[in-house]
């Protein structure tokens, strides 16, 4: 999500990059993955437009990138935490203190992790460092919150 993106002022880095790291890593772990991009603006609508078609093609994960800090056009959390049936605080938690120990920019980051119907929803700030850095816990726990969502003792 970026207005300015959308606009076509500058070239949206994070979402090629989510791309990009999330095949990576489905490969690493043997699995398919297939992906779609779509740039928007920092709108309400058009964000909850987007979010519910992803889940109704069965998208096992939405990744939004931008909108998650607090000025006044970031609106992704706010949409996001309507939308999803319940959060995921504790991953989004460890990011920000593990990278905001050392930039504390990194703690103004509102960025959300939750579960709608089977799908996972992941918040991500629009930098692509912050991209690979919350990327890099996150997959760390995908495996596991697929077999929790599905009801497959992984023990």
């Amino acid at each position: 999500m970026s207005d300015r993106a959308f606009e076509g002022i500058y070239e949206d880095k994070s979402g090629p990059l989510i791309e990009k790291l999330s095949k990576d890593w489905f490969q690493t772990q043997n699995y398919l993955c297939e992906t779609k991009r779509v740039v928007i603006p920092d709108e309400k609508e058009l964000l909850e437009k987007e979010l519910q078609q992803a889940v109704d093609d069965n998208f096992d994960i939405i990744y939004t990138t931008g909108s998650t800090g607090i000025g006044p056009r970031d609106i992704a959390p706010e949409i996001i935490k309507q939308f999803i049936d319940l959060e995921i605080p504790g991953i989004m938690d460890l990011i920000r203190i593990k990278y905001g120990t050392e930039k504390p920019n990194a703690l103004l980051s509102r960025s959300l992790a939750g579960v709608k119907n089977n799908t996972l929803v992941f918040s991500l700030p629009g930098s692509t460092k912050a991209v690979n850095e919350y990327l890099t816990e996150i997959h760390k726990i995908l495996m596991h919150s697929f077999l929790m969502l599905y009801g497959i003792d992984g023990h």
